[in-house]
């Protein structure tokens, strides 16, 4: 223990606390700058599926320019009948079909539980109605770029350099309590 004199009076520096290595140093704030990027990265992915969205990514160019291919789309519930022209909905693209399509609405024909759609690059309407049933909801957030973002983390390459990223904030922050504790 050493004692030093200050102007208030005598304080007590501790050998151990008195200089953290400057590699020590680095490597915890490289190690927390990696996680504080990969939980910035997260949000927009996690925090509006826990407030009801549903998130998807546009891998089209249907929409453009008002929805760039690559944007992040949020979509929220709601019923069809409530859907005005020119607002932007999501609906699946077929009774057999996985795909989720994102166009404006033309018309809204509630007597037969139907939308006319189109999309905005697009020359013509869609040629088939949009029944009801196949309405997932309307389209109130779009975010250029994140879409591409979030594929790549849906891919094996993807979760392999999230997973990497967190591994390697978890090292780093590892190897500055070790150099810290050997001084």
């Amino acid at each position: 223990m050493i004692y030093i004199y200050r102007e208030k009076g005598f304080s007590v520096l501790n050998r151990n606390q008195s200089k953290k290595s400057p590699i020590a140093v680095f490597c915890s704030a490289l190690g927390m700058v990696l996680l504080i990027l990969f939980i910035l990265f997260c949000l927009p992915l996690t925090v509006p599926k826990l407030l009801g969205y549903e998130i998807y990514s546009v891998i089209s160019g249907s929409m453009e320019p008002a929805i760039p291919t690559g944007s992040l789309l949020y979509i929220q519930s709601c019923t069809p009948e409530e859907m005005k022209e020119e607002e932007i909905i999501a609906f699946y693209g077929g009774r057999d079909s996985n795909a989720i399509i994102t166009h404006r609405v033309v018309e809204n024909r509630v007597l037969m539980g139907e939308f006319i759609t189109k999309g905005d690059a697009n020359a013509t309407e869609d040629r088939n109605p949009v029944p009801y049933g196949d309405f997932i909801g309307k389209v109130v957030r779009s975010v250029p770029y994140l879409g591409k973002a979030a594929l790549l983390l849906t891919t094996l390459y993807g979760k392999t350099a999230a997973a990497a990223m967190v591994v390697l904030a978890a090292l780093l922050h590892g190897i500055a309590g070790i150099l810290n504790g050997k001084q």
